[in-house]
């Protein structure tokens, strides 16, 4: 591989910002006309001259309108499962949520979440084995979600800027939506009990959310506090990674706001 100089480089944009053709210029300094394309493309798009091309707008730099409840529930489906990378293969890191193929419905739920935060942007599935990955390409993602870091969540801080906390506390119910599809479940439990000297089951159903990051169940129970939602911690052996909600009146509202996967 050939390397050119910054000097090279440089004669070569003056050259063509006064109008020389790629060609001539390629043959004048003796550089492949591919690495000429290439400068002129960088230096036109740094400008802002490429023609049909527009960087997409961001909530956060460019005061774009934010559809706030569904980036409350993409929120609560990053911190749960989701995942920002930038593979050497892309020039624009991609936020990745893998959701299982059991439930269509909720890949088509965080699919329209990623549509509707990031309007201009590339959406698409990619299939696994046993799941799908579901993709959004944008350089304003680490603007969108600063709590990405180096390492797992659970082993980092995990807080909310205060732009996000108001956006969680306006619209509580699709974050813990969120929180619930991605680290959550809906089950059925069930127990028995004496009456009248019978030995007879009862069935009663349970939310659960497992994560374990501290940060993020403190996250996911202050939401549930701002609702109203009733919930108990069980420990896994001395780890205190599962929130319970039992009591028949939250199940009811879990019910009514978020309800089982499918």
């Amino acid at each position: 591989m050939n390397f050119h100089s910054t000097e090279v480089r440089q004669k070569a944009l003056v050259l063509l910002r006064g109008g020389a053709k790629n060609a001539d210029v390629a043959r004048k300094l003796n550089v492949p006309n591919g690495t000429i394309s290439y400068w002129k493309h960088i230096d036109r798009a740094k400008r802002g001259e490429c023609p049909g091309k527009h960087e997409p707008k961001c909530p956060r730099c460019d005061g774009r309108e934010l559809d706030k409840p569904a980036y409350s529930y993409l929120l609560g489906l990053y911190l749960g499962d989701g995942h920002i990378s930038h593979y050497s293969a892309h020039r624009v890191p991609n936020l990745m949520i893998a959701c299982t193929e059991s439930w269509p419905g909720l890949m088509d739920n965080c699919e329209q979440a990623m549509r509707a935060v990031f309007p201009e942007n590339s959406v698409c599935r990619v299939r696994k084995t046993g799941c799908r990955n579901v993709k959004v390409y944008s350089k304003h993602l680490h603007c969108l979600f600063p709590q990405h870091g180096p390492g797992k969540k659970h082993d980092r801080s995990i807080t909310l800027e205060p732009w996000q906390q108001a956006i969680v506390d306006a619209h509580p119910w699709d974050f813990i939506r969120g929180l619930i599809h991605s680290d959550g479940c809906r089950i059925t439990n069930w127990t028995t009990r004496t009456v009248a000297g019978e030995r007879k089951r009862y069935e009663y159903p349970r939310y659960f959310f497992t994560n374990k990051s501290d940060d993020i169940r403190k996250l996911f129970t202050d939401a549930l506090d701002l609702v109203g939602v009733e919930w108990t911690t069980l420990a896994r052996g001395s780890d205190p990674f599962n929130i319970s909600v039992a009591r028949k009146a939250s199940v009811a509202l879990m019910d009514a706001h978020v309800g089982p996967k499918y």
